[in-house]
């Protein structure tokens, strides 16, 4: 599962288009869950003001998040993500 910032339809459209296999959620408009976990930016000099940091949670089964990265620039590799979803047991 995903979480991003953008409206539904964009999420319905982005995963027909990648033909995804797994369920994307909207934090749109509020972006809630992204200032609960310190996933967004409030920067009043860009003119999207608040918007989304490339963030990664591996969450278990039971709710427990396993892993955490909150990346400053989303420009930084996937590497340990990738090494931490196979460690974690998920399928």
């Amino acid at each position: 599962m995903g979480v991003s910032a953008d409206a539904p339809g964009t999420l319905v459209a982005f995963t027909k288009e990648n033909n995804l296999h797994h369920q994307l959620l909207s934090d749109f408009p509020r972006r809630t869950m992204l200032t609960a976990y310190d996933a967004v930016i409030t920067d009043p000099a860009s003119p999207i003001f608040r918007y989304a940091k490339r963030a990664y949670f591996i969450v278990d089964r039971q709710g427990v998040i396993r892993y955490t990265k909150v990346q400053e620039n989303p420009l930084e590799l996937l590497k340990p993500e990738v090494q931490a979803l196979k460690e974690s047991g998920a399928k």
